[in-house]
C-alpha cells in the first residue's frame, strides 16, 4: 500500500506558488476518457473562479491538458496575482495500491503506471494532466484522488467474481468500482438537502454521461456498484459496451481475427450507444 495522503496539511507540503502572491486557490484537473475538464477555486473566500472543458476527440491527452492551462491563463489566471496552493487531479483506477488521495511523487507514479492495464485510457489521460500540471507550475504540490477509494467498503459478495480464488487473488481480479468522487458527493450532497446525517442516509445513485454506473450506498458507504475491475462493466455507455457475455470478445476475436489489443479497443471505443447507432 502507498502512503495516503490524509489532511490539507499534508496537501500542502513542500508548497511554493506558481507565480507569486495573493489569493490561495486550488486548481481541479479532470482528465477523462473524453475530455479535460478544470475548475480553480479561491480558497478565501471559497469560491469557483472559472470552469471549463477541453475534448479529446480531436487530440492528445497531453495536448488537451495544455490547452487547459492555455486557457486559465488567457483568461487572466496563473499569472501571479494568484497564489496557488495545490493542484488536485481525479485519477480512475487506484487498484489496491491507493485507499485515499495521495501526493504525488515518483513512487505514485510508478504506481498508477502499474496499473494501466486496468484503465488504460483513463489512467494514460491523469499522468498526461499530472506532467502538464509539474511542467506548467514546478514545485505546486499535486494530489491524485482516487474514483476506486470510495468503493473499498464493499463487502466481499459484491467485490469478489466467481473465479477461482487463486488466480483471482494472484492477479488483483476484483470489482473495484468507480465514479466513487462523483458518489462521495452526491451522497453528501443528498445528505445535507434531506437534513439528514450522512450515517442516516441509504440511496440509490447514478453517474451517468459518457461513463455511466449505478452506486448502492449506506450511511454514506459504498456497498455495490455496476462497475467492475475495469470501467467497461455494467451499464451501457456512450462508446463502452457494458456487460456482456463473456464469451462475446472470445468470438469476435476468433471469427474477426482481431487481436487482444483490436477487441478491447472495439469494446471501449466502437461499442455502446455508439456502435449501437
Amino acid at each position: 500500500m502507498l502512503p495516503r495522503l490524509t489532511t490539507t496539511a499534508a496537501l500542502a507540503r513542500g508548497y511554493k506558488p506558481c507565480m507569486g502572491a495573493a489569493s490561495p486557490t486550488i486548481l481541479v484537473l479532470n482528465a477523462g476518457s473524453s475530455s479535460v475538464k478544470y475548475e480553480l477555486f479561491s480558497m478565501d473566500p471559497e469560491r469557483s473562479l472559472v470552469a471549463g472543458e477541453v475534448e479529446t476527440r480531436s487530440t492528445t491527452p497531453r495536448e488537451a491538458a495544455e490547452r487547459a492551462f492555455a486557457a486559465l491563463r488567457a483568461e487572466g489566471h496563473l499569472d501571479g496575482r494568484e497564489s496557488l496552493v495545490a493542484i488536485g487531479h481525479r485519477v480512475v483506477h487506484g487498484g489496491d495500491l491507493f485507499d485515499g488521495p495521495a501526493l504525488v511523487d515518483e513512487a505514485v507514479l510508478e504506481g498508477i503506471r502499474s496499473l494501466m492495464p486496468l484503465a488504460p485510457l483513463h489512467l494514460d489521460a491523469a499522468l498526461a494532466g499530472v506532467a502538464v500540471a509539474r511542467d506548467a507550475c514546478p514545485g505546486v504540490p499535486n494530489v491524485a484522488v482516487f474514483d476506486t477509494s470510495f468503493h473499498r467498503t464493499m463487502p466481499a459478495h459484491a467485490r469478489e467474481y466467481a473465479l477461482p480464488r487463486a488466480l483471482a487473488r494472484e492477479h488483483a481480479i476484483r470489482r473495484y468500482g468507480f465514479h466513487g468522487t462523483s458518489y462521495a458527493y452526491v451522497a453528501s450532497r443528498a445528505a445535507a438537502m434531506l437534513d439528514r446525517p450522512l450515517e442516516e442516509v441509504d440511496l440509490i445513485a447514478l453517474h451517468l454521461g459518457n461513463g455511466a454506473s449505478a452506486a448502492a450506498i449506506r450511511g454514506g458507504k459504498s456497498v455495490d456498484t455496476s462497475m467492475g475491475m475495469t470501467p467497461l462493466e455494467g451499464l451501457v455507455m456512450g462508446t463502452r459496451c457494458g456487460d456482456v457475455d463473456p464469451a462475446v470478445p472470445l468470438l469476435i476475436g476468433e471469427r474477426a481475427g482481431m487481436d487482444a489489443s483490436e477487441v478491447h479497443r472495439a469494446l471501449t471505443r466502437e461499442s455502446g450507444l455508439v456502435g449501437m447507432c
